[in-house]
């Protein structure tokens, strides 16, 4: 599969309109397939709900998975995360569109409050489903693409040996210069889109879990910074809100990377400046791709395409996905195979019927 070239109608450029038009095509977008749920056990107090769909031709081994990760504010539900999993399931690929802790449905699991660093979640989702299929790629969308390049960066031994690759979209690599982004007055929109969806996920399980959140931490509470200093830096064990972008952010670790990545984002992204994603080195083995086009927005990507929601950035994201996957399953001469890390404890639910709002 070769991606076609990002050509939005001129009517369509422009950082806002690309950011906009994207959510509003795929806002309807719902899993019409079969899906069971996985709930993975990450840590004390931590359960991780993913939602799979697999081939049923009783060949689950000789297939690939893609594994779907959403944004700040999304869950498997996401306009974005239906479209690419879809395009990778008609593609031959069981897909698997994970929950960040405490996301979407998943907060009935898992009252913990999710972060742009919590990279072993992901990686515990990996243990399980890697041994069970041929090959693994994470396709990580915003806040998501952060992690996914944390886990590949951070996962060392715990990272299963056939991950073939890593698509990162619209990833905010400097998470401090998002923040700073999101507080610019043409931000205003997305800023309280946000902190409306932030706020009431505190409130709901503040109400839920009375012994872990502490009431009215929310209050007066205005921009993603302030939440991320009063109640993401006091539970996620950071200091500060620069701590945690600090520690948090995947760009210092791009130069270090050992496995492939795609880095895709657009110059006119409102909410991760263009430098904030550019001027990171790469490796010098070439196997980290940053791929920047000229219009696109944030997660938008609005073009034709074979995409459900004309999101174009799925077509690219299925195309390098597709060639990793197949270069990895090349014999690579004689050598000692790298063991598979022992997977974390799981459970499978019933059936999900994919009826649930995006998010």
């Amino acid at each position: 599969m070769s991606p076609r070239e990002f050509a939005p109608p001129p009517l369509t450029a422009g950082g806002h309109r690309q950011t906009l038009l994207g959510f509003w095509r795929r806002r309807h977008l719902r899993w019409d397939l079969h899906a069971d749920d996985l709930v993975v056990e990450a840590g004390e107090d931590v359960a991780i709900l993913a939602r799979l769909t697999w081939h049923g031709d009783g060949e689950r081994r000789a297939r690939p998975l893609l594994v779907v990760v959403h944004g700040l504010g999304g869950c498997d539900a996401a306009g974005y995360a239906v479209s690419t999993a879809r395009l990778a399931f008609d593609r031959g690929w069981h897909v698997a569109r994970m929950n960040m802790r405490g996301a979407g449905e998943a907060e009935a699991l898992c009252a913990r409050l999710y972060n742009a660093g919590l990279d072993g979640d992901l990686l515990a989702v990996l243990g399980v489903l890697a041994p069970q299929v041929s090959s693994v790629a994470v396709a990580g969308f915003s806040l998501g693409a952060n992690l996914a390049l944390l886990a590949l960066a951070r996962g060392g031994e715990r990272l299963p040996a056939n991950v073939a690759a890593v698509a990162a979209v619209s990833p905010p690599l400097d998470l401090a210069a998002c923040a700073r982004a999101l507080e610019r007055p043409a931000n205003r929109l997305y800023q309280r889109y946000f902190m409306r969806s932030l706020l009431a996920a505190y409130r709901s399980r503040q109400a839920r879990r009375p012994d872990l959140y502490q009431p009215g931490l929310e209050r007066g509470l205005r921009t993603i910074r302030d939440y991320d200093e009063a109640i993401t830096a006091r539970y996620g064990g950071f200091a500060s809100a620069d701590e945690y972008y600090a520690r948090s952010s995947a760009g210092p670790l791009l130069h270090d990377l050992t496995r492939p990545a795609l880095i895709l984002a657009a110059e006119d992204d409102p909410m991760v400046p263009a430098e904030s994603v550019a001027r990171w080195p790469l490796p010098a083995s070439g196997l980290v791709l940053r791929e920047m086009t000229r219009t696109g927005g944030h997660v938008g990507f609005v073009a034709p395409t074979c995409a459900a929601g004309s999101f174009w950035a799925a077509e690219r994201v299925m195309a390098y996905a597709e060639e990793r996957a197949a270069a990895t399953s090349r014999p690579s001469g004689p050598g000692p195979a790298r063991p598979t890390p022992k997977p974390p404890s799981s459970a499978v639910l019933p059936p999900s019927d994919g009826s649930r709002p995006p998010g």
